[in-house]
């Protein structure tokens, strides 16, 4: 069977996490899964997927062999592996789908999709120096906190997923810090129950927790990378914490000779402008939008979106209202039940004009903001 046949038996979407028959099967197999290098693990809410990418384009110029896991993806499956500066082939899959298999025997069918993918990741990534492992949307529960990891590093935590982990902040928070390593660095623009909590699990672990207060001798690197690259604002502060959890590893003057030669990030829908009059992010919660519209803010766009119904849809358009011109509702098929009928409800108590989406004019400014499936489906239906 190929990758891509297994993958069609499987649904990227759930409404629960069962971590036991992740654990279990982890345990029989885990000396063919675990990771002996060094590894990143990621956690949070927003950001987790630059400040990931951040860190492993920076240990690629310290001229290390870096594999990042990230999730989900915009057009493939292939986008969640990164290896030697691009994502995976076909190839390389099919041949690391075939050695779990090997490995797992019938026992790979009872993975899920996500614990399939972490596992792939895990025989891929063997030959590399470092490991970047991004988490899903938990924490203690999540799959990728079954393997060995020796930073974490912690992006901003906000709502979200409240059907999962939490209907309030600190219990999000907790499940996502009680997987803290012996090192470990966190996002500095947290709510103070976030960091005061990250600093009492710190004390109980006995963990080196940095806050990603960099030393200032870095100010006019980050500021030059982020004037050639136009960087917004979020993803200078997830820089500024990739450079800080590297700092566990390499020195200040290593560091700044890597970031003086760091490229442009290569993450899509970040903030990413696509088109002389399109940009695209995959921000879908109130942080997401918080940031999104400081960085348009005194502009108006024309706001492509759509959203899933768990979603705290009033909140963010209120959010976004400043910045928008008029809501272009995106509808798409979709696993899940989107909120296609309930948006111009809600467009029209917050007194913001709200229509179907028809085409883009080439004199207007647009912003599609939501899901990594609504992306997907705008760029592949629309351009």
């Amino acid at each position: 069977m190929s990758f891509k046949e297994f993958l069609e038996r499987k649904t990227q979407f759930y409404s629960g996490i069962d971590r036991f028959r992740a654990f279990r099967l982890f345990e029989k197999y885990k000396k063919n899964l675990d990771f002996k290098q060094n590894v990143f693990h990621i956690v949070g809410t927003n950001g987790k997927g630059s400040t990931g990418r951040f860190i492993t384009q920076i240990l690629e110029k310290l001229n290390f062999k870096v594999g990042h896991f990230t999730s989900p993806h915009i057009f493939k499956f292939n986008e969640r592996f990164y290896l030697n500066s691009d994502i995976s082939s076909d190839e390389l899959l099919q041949d690391t789908h075939n050695e779990l298999f090997s490995i797992m025997k019938d026992d790979l069918e009872k993975l899920s999709y996500f614990e399939y993918s972490n596992f792939l990741a895990a025989l891929m990534f063997k030959e590399c120096d470092f490991v970047v492992l991004e988490a899903g949307l938990g924490g203690e529960y999540d799959s990728t906190s079954l393997f060995k990891r020796d930073v974490s590093v912690f992006t901003s935590i906000s709502l979200d997923h409240t059907d999962i982990l939490g209907d309030n902040l600190l219990d999000i928070a907790r499940t996502k810090l009680k997987t803290m390593a012996k090192k470990a660095s966190i996002y500095k623009e947290q709510k103070k129950d976030v960091l005061d909590m990250a600093k009492k699990i710190a004390f109980l672990k006995e963990s080196e927790l940095k806050i990603s207060n960099l030393d200032p001798i870095f100010k006019k690197y980050i500021e030059f990378y982020i004037k050639k690259y136009a960087v917004p604002k979020f993803l200078e502060n997830n820089l500024s914490l990739a450079l800080s959890s590297l700092s566990f590893y390499f020195s200040q003057n290593e560091l700044i000779n890597a970031l003086q030669n760091l490229d442009k990030l290569k993450l899509k829908a970040r903030c990413e402008k696509i088109n002389d009059n399109i940009y695209v992010d995959v921000g879908h919660n109130e942080d997401a939008a918080r940031v999104i519209c400081d960085f348009f803010r005194g502009k108006k766009l024309n706001l492509i979106y759509n959203s899933f119904l768990d979603k705290n849809i009033f909140s963010i358009l209120s959010i976004l209202k400043p910045i928008i011109d008029k809501i272009m509702v995106y509808d798409y098929k979709s696993e899940r039940k989107l909120a296609t009928k309930e948006i111009a409800s809600l467009a029209k108590q917050l007194d913001i004009p709200c229509q179907d989406f028809d085409y883009i004019k080439e004199d207007e400014q647009y912003l599609v903001f939501g899901s990594f499936v609504l992306v997907e489906q705008f760029l592949k239906g629309s351009l």
